[in-house]
């Protein structure tokens, strides 16, 4: 099967030849898409840049006629992601590499994106010493930073670019590691540094009870990564304790994963269990990063590199009103577990983000939003091993009870002093 090379070929036709040239000497099958617009290329590609537009449901010449630069990046990195995804669905396609500055690194990663975990990809670019978030998401898309531009051959760029082949000769020509042998399902968990007992308590018991578990830090690209692999069907069930990146992209925080944040297991059908871990907090980089409308604000220093911002109570009921939403909108089993001594290690009492009356208008705005999705309000902190019991247990009943669960045992429940919905 070969590797779909993608680049611009009006600007970086020769370094991509270079690169499909390297490829096809290492044995690798090769085929080069033209993602350009405007200019012109001595460069043959395998899919020529109509057939790009085309796929993105575009005609070229309008495209030309418009001089719409954005917009025409825009479109070629849609009918890219469109045509890598629907040749990989036919099963031939081994890989992806791209070359390019800001616009192919665009285009090049949206392709790469629309692929599942493991399809080898990997981006040479001129960005890819700065935050490549953007680009990257949730998949394993590999960068390598192009050191000079990628404007003509010479004893740099050959060398980067040389590299890059070698490495994606590599990725699709060496055996594979040897699969592991387990039938295990996969458990989702999101966890923050102030949920951890909960999470790992938990997990330890579902792990006792037969599933694997991925445990996803909930810095933003965390959560992108979880929902990326749910909706890619490899997830059986999730353990969504730690919601805290909904804060952050509400307020304006660093750690968002966006507005789709809590939805992919809602979509599929998947068996969630979903809780409010460390939505008593916004994050920001060190003190003289945070917004100067929010020096005002209760913060926290976490440690020299993140400062933490308590949510209002305002800011509270508008994400339990966002929480009861997502679930209800999910088509398959739901529910949601609240601690009501607090939902962080630092809201509790005689911690600096105590804060009852922030935590009831976060209950009562997901109580309001949530329709018919069994919502329990456990007596507990969200650390508590009872709390942690609660959790794993309810989604090991889910899990049982829908198809393709598992007959597991399930642990006996733990009793609590005070369960109400």
């Amino acid at each position: 099967m070969p590797v779909y090379l993608i680049a611009t070929l009006d600007t970086k036709g020769d370094e991509a030849e270079f690169v499909r040239s390297r490829l096809v000497a290492l044995g690798v099958p090769t085929v080069l898409m033209d993602a350009g617009c405007l200019g012109t290329s001595s460069v043959a590609p395998g899919i020529p840049r109509d057939a790009v537009f085309e796929a993105a449901g575009a005609a070229l010449a309008d495209v030309q006629a418009a001089n719409d630069r954005g917009r025409a990046v825009t479109l070629a990195a849609t009918g890219a992601a469109n045509i890598v995804r629907a040749t990989y669905d036919h099963g031939d396609l081994s890989g992806v590499i791209a070359i390019g500055g800001s616009a192919g690194t665009t285009i090049g990663t949206t392709a790469m994106r629309a692929l599942p975990l493991g399809v080898p990809k990997l981006c040479v670019s001129t960005v890819a010493a700065g935050n490549m978030r953007p680009y990257v998401g949730g998949k394993d898309v590999m960068t390598m930073y192009s050191v000079v531009d990628i404007a003509g051959l010479n004893r740099i760029s050959r060398t980067v670019l040389d590299q890059a082949a070698r490495a994606m000769a590599g990725m699709v020509a060496l055996p594979k590691a040897p699969a592991v042998s387990t039938d295990r399902p996969l458990v989702a968990a999101t966890m923050f540094g102030v949920t951890t007992p909960c999470v790992q308590h938990a997990r330890g018991i579902l792990e006792a009870a037969g599933y694997e578990v991925l445990v996803f830090h909930a810095t933003g690209s965390g959560g992108e990564a979880m929902e990326s692999l749910i909706a890619d069907g490899l997830i059986a069930g999730v353990l969504d304790i730690t919601t805290t990146e909904l804060a952050d992209e509400l307020v304006g925080g660093v750690l968002t994963a966006g507005p789709t944040r809590l939805t992919a297991a809602g979509k599929r059908g998947v068996p969630q269990v979903i809780s409010v871990g460390a939505l008593d907090m916004v994050n920001f980089g060190p003190p003289e990063t945070v917004p100067t409308q929010f020096r005002d604000r209760l913060l926290y220093r976490h440690n020299p590199t993140i400062t933490l911002m308590r949510t209002t109570v305002a800011e509270n009921r508008a994400l339990g009103e966002e929480i009861g939403r997502k679930a209800a909108a999910a088509t398959g089993p739901t529910a949601i577990l609240l601690p009501k001594q607090g939902v962080s290690a630092i809201d509790k009492t005689g911690q600096p983000f105590n804060d009852p009356s922030s935590r009831d208008a976060l209950f009562a705005g997901i109580r309001s939003s949530r329709g018919s999705v069994a919502v329990t309000e456990l007596n507990n902190h969200i650390n508590d091993a009872d709390f942690a019991a609660a959790c794993a247990q309810r989604l090991l009943v889910m899990l049982a009870k829908s198809q393709g669960g598992p007959s597991l045992r399930v642990p006996p429940a733990t009793n609590f002093s005070d369960h109400s919905q």
